[in-house]
């Protein structure tokens, strides 16, 4: 059993996937407190944050901390979550018959191990259809999701080719997690 430290259904749905035991709490760090630009720092530090915040609430003697933070890059700007439709489709916009990278920063942490791990997944997509990339800006699928992007949902039919694992892309790299698991 571990602590999954995010309020990410995404992440809870990897874990469970994967087939690991976990209770979920997630914290309320500021990743607006982050000034860096650069889409791999301000990953780390806000994995680094919120692994701080809950360490210092929860540690690690009951269970394992797990924490999980993702940003998405593309032409080499950082990718956030989207503020609102406009700003969802300008991002969109950006990944539409493109490179896109997706980085995920995870910190796993208990009484015997520790693993700080940065992974990258990359896309390459086809030209999104427009009244599809429309359809899911107005469902707010794309809402919460860095970059607006859903690799397993909208995104899906526009992949030319990918080069990374999908759970990372999801939020958490279970496949460099699970060997860590093992006391």
């Amino acid at each position: 059993m571990i602590r999954l430290g995010s309020n990410s259904p995404t992440r809870a749905l990897i874990l469970n996937n994967f087939g690991i035991e976990f209770t979920q709490n997630g914290g309320s760090f500021d990743e607006d407190s982050i000034l860096t630009t650069n889409p791999k720092s301000f990953c780390y530090e806000a994995t680094r944050g919120k692994f701080n915040e809950l360490y210092s609430k929860y540690g690690v003697e009951d269970m394992p901390l797990l924490v999980s933070d993702s940003v998405v890059t593309s032409h080499g700007e950082l990718l956030r979550k989207a503020k609102d439709e406009n700003d969802a489709r300008r991002m969109l916009e950006l990944q539409s018959e493109s490179e896109t990278s997706v980085i995920t920063c995870m910190i796993y942490k208990s009484k015997t191990k520790e693993l700080i791990d940065i992974s990258i997944t990359t896309y390459e997509f086809e030209k999104f259809d427009k009244t599809h990339l429309e359809e899911y800006i107005k469902s707010g699928e794309c809402f919460g999701k860095a970059g607006a992007i859903m690799v397993e949902g909208f995104c899906k039919p526009y992949i030319k080719n990918v080069i990374g694992y999908e759970s990372t892309a999801m939020g958490l790299c279970a496949q460099k997690l699970i060997p860590f698991l093992e006391e």
